[in-house]
């Protein structure tokens, strides 16, 4: 599906930071039918994550952005809420990017379109399908998101997830780890399948495949030593039943 905008504080856009970009390259293009044009990897010819190679003033690994539409007032909320700001606006093909962390230590970027507004697809196979914060600090967490961005936090599905002002899910909550940090996941047609592909391109699981969401979900490690994860769409039938009731009429329910 081709997306052409993203809500703020949304996340927009994925950009792998490796030592070796070449390696990762064939990597990603293997798995995802990706094909690299300058720094960013295409499906079917539009841009859906990004490729840079290390520097000192960012980690190594999965970066995820969120739409900031004004960079410089959300890097002072970010501060004010007591997260640190890693990387200082810089201007970028479309863009003006930033870095920041929470204040549990999670990295993510900041995105104010100009021009290029993130990833052009999404809802297949090979496109970031979603973002889960890696955290045992949900309180602090909540707080901080909460406060920079208006989130609150929810529980369905039997998974964490994030949501926006306007109650739409926005990224998702791991726990149990030992690591903060945040994870992008593609979707993909078959987790199962895909898994086998890792495993003979270098790549191994670190997890899964396991139920999460609405979804099938393994995290995999890639042979470069950074994590991520794809996640597969599991359909689920949807009951409709229809009863009258005296007070209101025609009542609709739905299960499944």
């Amino acid at each position: 599906m081709r997306i052409r905008g993203f809500a703020p504080s949304t996340p927009c856009w994925a950009e792998l930071t490796t030592s070796d970009p070449a390696r990762a390259a064939r990597f990603y293009a293997d798995l995802f039918d990706w094909e690299l044009d300058g720094d960013r990897f295409l499906l079917d010819g539009r841009p859906v994550a990004g490729l840079a190679r290390s520097r000192p003033d960012r980690p190594e690994g999965w970066l995820t952005y969120l739409a900031a539409p004004d960079l410089e007032q959300t890097i002072e909320r970010v501060e004010a809420a007591y997260g640190r700001t890693l990387v200082r606006p810089q201007e970028r093909p479309g863009a003006r990017s930033a870095i920041v962390a929470d204040s549990t230590g999670a990295i993510f970027g900041l995105w104010q379109a100009a021009g290029f507004a993130g990833a052009q697809l999404r809802g297949e196979p090979g496109t970031m399908a979603w973002s889960d914060l890696l955290t045992d600090g949900i309180g602090a967490a909540t707080e901080f998101y909460g406060s920079v961005f208006g989130w609150s936090l929810t529980h369905e599905f039997g998974s964490g997830e994030w949501l926006t002002e306007a109650h739409d899910s926005v990224a998702g909550l791991i726990t149990g780890r030992y690591d903060f940090r945040w994870q992008p996941s593609f979707q993909v047609a078959d987790c199962l399948e895909l898994v086998d592909h890792v495993a003979r391109r270098g790549g191994r699981v670190a997890a899964g495949p396991m139920e999460m969401g609405l979804g099938k979900y393994v995290e995999i490690i890639d042979p470069l030593g950074t994590p991520f994860a794809i996640t597969a769409p599991v359909p689920r039938p949807v009951e409709l039943s229809v009863a009258y009731n005296d007070i209101i009429g025609l009542e609709l329910t739905y299960g499944g």
